[in-house]
């Protein structure tokens, strides 16, 4: 079979990686790829909204498997228009990639059917979100209604602060259309845990825990990014937990979708909060997580083409999802200054050293291949991601292995997977 793999980060080198080990898998494309992704796969430089080249190419090639990793080209409708032109393709229709593509109408879903999350207003207007503001108690979290690349999250702590979020979100559009629409939201308190899943339409399958670290700085400071390193699985995430996310939060989801019209296949991203009143859902993606993906993929022992066709032909029911007993942990190598402003273009050296490594491995995120050789091109740069027997020793080897790769202004956070230590 051959399979188009549509993006360009880390998450798409996870993905391509776990194919790549699928005997299903005969060639593999990705559109636009990266320079790490090249290694094992033929990048094609087509855009990822380019969804008439997109469908051409697939025709061309006769692609056996679309799978579609990035956000925008599943809110925009792709496996829409590859499903039209009859070629297999995972993920979720447009209809229900809204579950991402507009946090209103994921809040409005959890009120109507009972999903526990926290209180919430929508506004379209500046002037009543500022309005709104007065009347409440803080902190509050402004979130910006469309997709933002992870980044259109504001905590404020406070009036002045609340007032500034909303001129950035909605007038001075920081966050480009996203902010068209602003949703408040109740801060709360409690871990972050992360739980992605695989969905056929009616069954859910749920993949093992994770916890992402989102803000740029150490100890959870400075601005908000696409996140800066993730380890799996939590040890915060207990089985009593698990069995309630999976009545009241995960098949509710799935049942409410399905109840709607909207009939979810793919992957879907629960990104929660163990709150002291139990577990709440802080967003939804419809979507593998970045990085979650780079510590959840490789812990699964499952043919991952296998359990995205049993998603696409409605037989999840029938998979044994399976992770080996082992853990991840992440640790994301950025240019200095991400997200804001960082240069792009310095040479990397050390990636030799994870050829023919089995525990370790490196995911290019921001990487192009030039003739000075492989150089960064983005925020993200590279995804260095380490097993242990147990979460301790897997942060102790990636933070080991980080150190194999180095370029100009390379930065990362020193306290991934710190939290483990309170456990």
């Amino acid at each position: 079979m051959k399979v188009l793999i549509v993006g360009s980060g880390g998450r798409e080198h996870a993905i391509a990686q776990s194919v790549a080990k699928s005997p299903k898998a005969d060639k593999i494309y990705c559109a636009p790829g990266n320079a790490g992704i090249g290694q094992i796969a033929e990048c094609v430089p087509i855009g990822a909204m380019e969804f008439d080249k997109l469908v051409a190419f697939a025709k061309e090639k006769e692609i056996g498997l679309v799978i579609v990793g990035m956000d925008d080209p599943l809110v925009g409708g792709l496996v829409d228009e590859m499903e039209k032109a009859g070629i297999r393709t995972f993920g979720p229709r447009k209809n229900a990639a809204i579950l991402e593509g507009s946090k209103a109408f994921s809040k409005d879903l959890m009120k109507r059917y009972g999903i526990p999350t926290a209180g919430y207003e929508t506004f379209d207007q500046p002037q009543d979100a500022l309005a709104y503001l007065e009347m409440i108690e803080f902190p509050i979290v402004l979130k910006a209604d469309g997709l933002a690349l992870g980044k259109g999250v504001l905590i404020c702590d406070n009036l002045e602060q609340a007032r500034e979020g909303v001129k950035a979100i909605m007038q001075d559009k920081q966050f480009g259309s996203a902010g068209n629409r602003l949703v408040v939201e109740q801060f709360m308190k409690g871990r972050e845990v992360s739980v992605l899943a695989f969905v056929d339409g009616r069954t859910i399958k749920t993949m093992t825990s994770a916890q992402d670290h989102k803000r740029a700085y150490d100890d959870d400071l400075g601005p908000n990014t696409g996140g800066m390193g993730t380890f799996s699985p939590s040890p915060f995430y207990t089985k009593e937990i698990d069995d309630f996310c999976q009545k009241y939060i995960y098949q509710a989801t799935v049942n409410a979708m399905a109840a709607e019209g909207r009939e979810f296949k793919g992957v879907i991203f629960f990104g929660l909060m163990l709150t002291e009143f139990g577990p709440r859902v802080l967003e939804y993606n419809a979507r593998f997580g970045d990085p979650e993906a780079q510590v959840v993929l490789p812990r699964m022992k499952n043919d991952i083409i296998e359990v995205l066709e049993a998603c696409i032909d409605g037989r999840l029911d029938e998979v044994d999802l399976q992770f080996e007993e082992n853990a991840a942990v992440c640790v994301v190598l950025a240019s200095e200054g991400y997200p804001v402003n960082y240069e792009k273009g310095f040479p990397i050296k050390g990636l030799e050293k994870f050829d023919g490594q089995d525990s370790y491995f490196c995911f290019h995120a921001g990487t192009v291949k030039t003739d000075q050789g492989i150089v960064t091109n983005g925020g993200r740069v590279l995804g260095v991601t380490a097993k242990g027997s147990d979460l301790k020793e897997a942060r102790a080897n990636a933070y080991e292995a980080a150190q194999w790769v180095s370029f100009e202004n390379k930065y990362m956070r020193h306290d991934i997977g710190k939290a483990i230590d309170e456990a």
